[in-house]
Order: C-alpha cells, then structure tokens, then sequence
C-alpha cells in the first residue's frame, strides 16, 4: 500500500495534505504557504474549520 496523504506538519492544523500537491519545506509537508511559513502576521490556512493561524 502506498501512502498518498498525509496530517499537515503544522502542529496545530488539523488537515490532511495529498503529498503530490502538498507544500514541501525542510522536509515536511504542509496544506498552505501558512502553515509552512509559520503563520506569519497570523495567517490560516485556507480550510475554514481550521484555527490553526490564531493558534501558534
């Protein structure tokens, strides 16, 4: 079985990514350049049933 999805490393996000299209950065794998950028100025990712951006 191969894997295709995966929990965004973003700590407090709660989405799961398709590793073909997910944002890669220092190796992990994230739903949104939010996430992966940590958030700045606030910033969530685009799931709205996510609070991941108020958060961190």
């Amino acid at each position: 079985m191969t894997i295709t999805t995966h929990k965004c490393d973003c700590g407090p996000c709660l989405c799961a990514v398709d590793l073909a299209t997910a944002i890669q950065k220092d190796g992990k794998y994230y739903c949104s350049d939010a996430c992966a950028n940590g958030h700045q100025g606030g910033a969530c990712c685009s799931q709205a049933s996510c609070n991941c951006g108020s958060a961190s």
